[in-house]
């Protein structure tokens, strides 16, 4: 052991500077470079490098973590209110703002009657939604009236979805009501019957049943006939007066031409029958053939 301590103390250096010695002795003797063996300050500068790196990226990784930790604390609570499932619109929600839209649009239909007579009453009946409609989630829905739809007899009101998940649209159907005076029959009317004035009277009825205006003047009916049966107490709209035949085709009529600052009358054959609130032909005396108004027995108008 005494006589290889000198070559094993050359190989196994007890400190660094012994290396370092033997390094360069096996460099210096062999006068050769060998470059997978870096000299040891380059070691040391590497591995403090590779530290350096590591710690750098260690911070970097718990800030990155640090950082996704206060966004999922942030986006949890909005995920969460987001998977709360919302619930559909009620009826009775719906229902409250159709009220609301035909209160306000009927207290403009009720200033309507005629002729001094008294206001209308406005009477508004709700109907249903189809049952089988499934509503998506809504959390605004708004009310309106449909264009051309009016407050007047079997209509409807529209439902809009404004803010939702899903834009969607429904009609409510109502049915407004409007009371007011008109002439109810007395007793049953039956076609080619003469109208009298005790079969007329006055009463309160629904003037919006119908699409044809309800009859309140009595005296232009008299003598008239209806064009279909109209049962005791029913009202009399225009559609159920027969209209008034002032003369046939053939018959001699005077016309009457009317404009801005002059009236000439002259004389015609009416070419057609002359049935009230209808134009009629008539060949005048020159030849031409004018359309004329039928205003009472054998007379025409004609307005230029």
């Amino acid at each position: 052991m005494s006589r290889n301590k000198p070559a094993f103390g050359a190989h196994f250096p007890p400190s660094w500077q012994g290396r370092l010695s033997y390094s360069r002795k096996v460099m210096k003797a062999s006068n050769t470079s060998v470059p997978c063996f870096p000299r040891p300050s380059e070691r040391v500068s590497r591995d403090l490098g590779f530290d350096t790196l590591q710690w750098v990226a260690a911070g970097l990784g718990s800030l990155v973590w640090m950082g996704l930790c206060l966004l999922a604390f942030w986006i949890w609570p909005v995920h969460a209110m987001a998977q709360v499932p919302q619930a559909a619109p009620s009826n009775d929600g719906m229902q409250a703002q159709v009220e609301a839209l035909l209160k306000e649009a009927s207290a403009r239909a009720a200033g309507g009657g005629a002729d001094g007579a008294a206001p209308w009453r406005v009477e508004i009946e709700l109907g249903q939604l189809n049952p089988r409609l499934k509503l998506a989630p809504c959390e605004k829905v708004r009310a309106y009236m449909p264009d051309g739809a009016q407050m007047w007899g079997r209509t409807r009101v529209g439902l809009r979805c404004e803010q939702g998940p899903v834009r969607w649209n429904v009609y409510w159907p109502v049915t407004v009501k409007v009371w007011g005076q008109g002439l109810v029959a007395s007793r049953p009317l039956r076609p080619g019957e003469p109208i009298q004035a005790s079969d007329l009277h006055m009463a309160e009825v629904d003037v919006a049943a119908q699409g044809s205006p309800a009859l309140v003047h009595a005296e232009p009916l008299i003598g008239r006939f209806v064009a279909k049966a109209v049962q005791a107490g029913e009202s009399l709209r225009e559609d159920d007066i027969k209209a008034r035949r002032w003369f046939s085709a053939g018959d001699m009529v005077r016309l009457t031409v009317r404009g801005k600052g002059f009236q000439v009358a002259s004389e015609g054959t009416a070419l057609v029958h002359g049935d009230e609130g209808r134009c009629a032909r008539i060949r005048t005396e020159s030849g031409r053939v004018v359309c004329a108004l039928p205003t009472g027995e054998r007379q025409v108008e004609l307005s230029l």
